[in-house]
């Protein structure tokens, strides 16, 4: 029997990388789990590999897909356990290039979106729920060209401390995770045609000289959904490969 028997879980960019590695473990441990995503087919594929899911396609800064999200996980009639607030993604610009449309768009996706997804949670979220929040170890460095990323990420750390002390009176855990270099699709998203030579890079500066793996990453996120980790509570667990610890 699984850590999370007979739970709730919904997992927002659930389709791919670290998203979907987490759901697959979150299904591993017994939860059933919804996932959302704004690509149906890479979606409904996802499910497929979870096994004990349910996909929900929507955009996240979308307040009627979040609506439209949590009425299936009602339907269902068992609240939520955890919330995995996943998705986001991040656009190279410098701070001469960067457009307002580009800042909105991270903005939207990456700190709107998060806090839709966590406040339409907040009927449903049952007694001893843990909501895990996605963050970056792009929050603690001044990487060039990723200004408008690191900012949201920063936001998104900042939730989970305020999130923490405002939902403890309902006995709802919220702590963050902050993933180092990972090896997902999102990579080839950001870096483009020169992607192989920018893994190189960004591998040599971790402690293992290595990319992570999404399913370490989700590994994290099964410990801070579960009973052992009881007592944190805004914390930031970095899953970054020492890359901003040594």
């Amino acid at each position: 029997m699984g850590q999370l028997e007979g739970k709730t879980a919904v997992v927002t960019g659930g389709g791919t990388g670290i998203g979907l590695a987490s759901a697959i473990r979150l299904a591993g441990e017994g939860a059933h789990v919804f996932i959302t995503g704004r690509r149906e087919k890479e979606l409904t594929e996802a499910a497929a590999t979870i096994g004990n899911a349910t996909a929900v396609p929507g955009d996240i800064t979308d307040p009627a897909d979040v609506d439209r999200l949590y009425d299936q996980v009602r339907e269902r009639g068992h609240g939520v356990d955890v919330l995995f607030a996943n998705a986001a993604a991040a656009w190279l610009a410098t701070l001469d290039e960067l457009t307002e449309d580009g800042f909105d768009q991270t903005f939207d996706l990456n700190v709107k979106g998060t806090y839709l997804t966590v406040r339409k949670a907040l009927p449903l979220l049952n007694p001893g729920a843990s909501v895990i929040l996605n963050a970056s170890t792009a929050a603690d460095n001044g990487t060039k060209a990723f200004g408008a990323y690191a900012a949201s990420k920063a936001a998104v750390r900042s939730f989970a401390r305020t999130w923490a002390n405002e939902l403890s009176e309902r006995d709802i855990r919220v702590n963050a995770i902050s993933p180092g270099p990972v090896d997902t699709p999102g990579l080839d998203h950001v870096f483009g045609e020169k992607v192989d030579e920018m893994k190189k890079q960004i591998a040599a500066n971790t402690a293992v000289g290595r990319l992570g793996d999404p399913a370490e990453v989700a590994a994290a996120v099964a410990f801070l959904a579960s009973p052992q980790s009881s007592f944190m509570v805004g914390s930031n667990v970095y899953v970054d490969g020492g890359e901003n610890q040594v």
